[in-house]
């Protein structure tokens, strides 16, 4: 990890489902709140290294829709960092898969307050900006109903984020529609316990004409301590197809 990561933005990457739009097909605002308010409470812990609560939110204009499909890009960045709390301006980027088209919808920001520390918050420090060239780094959170009852991460959720990943860095490489072919072997090598942030980070490893081999890392962190443990690694195969669900070459990618 490197030195200066609390400083670099925190970014939630995932993909619009039925389950969470209204019957206009489009992203529901309680749902784009709920990303929000995470991706806000991640760029805070990862910052003040302590537990936090939202204590309010402001300048919150929704500006277009996320549709259905749609990949939703959240950036959290820490503005304003007092004794006891800071501020985290969120923005949320709906993106067309196939096109690329990116769209801002909507952006605000939170306050959040420290608890249970008498220590004063780290002041604030020169943003790193992430490089545009660099692998598809998303972020989340692990909650309860995710667990097992030895309050760590399910096998089959650690999947579902990886094969996530491995579809969103594919269909940016590629911009075509993409399907998972195959997964090589999968190792778990750590617990990720209930209460840590994950990042995921997935990059084209190799590609051909209708297909790309994406490696996809996970790690956990402790957003108290700032230990981080290397989880599991995957590799997927990804393969564009034809309305017809057949194999489909895509453009050449530079």
């Amino acid at each position: 990890m490197p030195h200066d990561a609390r400083h670099t933005p925190i970014q939630l990457v995932d993909m619009v489902f039925p389950g969470d739009a209204n019957h206009h097909g489009t992203l529901f605002g309680g749902v784009a709140l709920a990303h929000m308010d995470k991706v806000a409470f991640l760029a805070a812990s990862r910052h003040g290294r302590a537990s936090f609560v939202t204590a309010a939110s402001e300048k919150i204009d929704f500006a277009a829709p996320a549709r259905i499909g749609d990949v939703v890009e959240v950036t959290g960045r820490v503005v304003r960092v007092g004794r006891k709390s800071l501020d985290v301006e969120v923005e949320l980027i709906a993106e067309v898969p196939v096109s690329g088209e990116r769209r801002l919808c909507t952006r605000g920001r939170f306050t959040l307050v420290a608890v249970g520390t008498e220590q004063p918050l780290p002041p604030m420090a020169e943003a790193v900006q992430p490089d545009a060239a660099a692998p598809l780094r998303m972020v989340d959170m692990i909650f309860p109903n995710q667990t097992n009852h030895y309050g760590t991460l399910y096998g089959g959720d650690a999947l579902r984020m990886m094969g996530k990943a491995a579809f969103i860095a594919s269909t940016r490489h590629a911009r075509a529609v993409m399907v998972m072919a195959a997964s090589d072997r999968i190792d778990f090598v750590s617990p990720i316990r209930e209460g840590e942030m994950v990042e995921l980070t997935a990059e084209v490893r190799m590609t051909g004409r209708s297909s790309v081999r994406i490696g996809v890392d996970l790690s956990a962190e402790d957003l108290i301590t700032g230990e981080r443990r290397h989880a599991a690694t995957a590799l997927f195969t990804m393969v564009s197809v034809d309305e017809t669900g057949r194999a489909k070459p895509f453009a050449d990618v530079q």
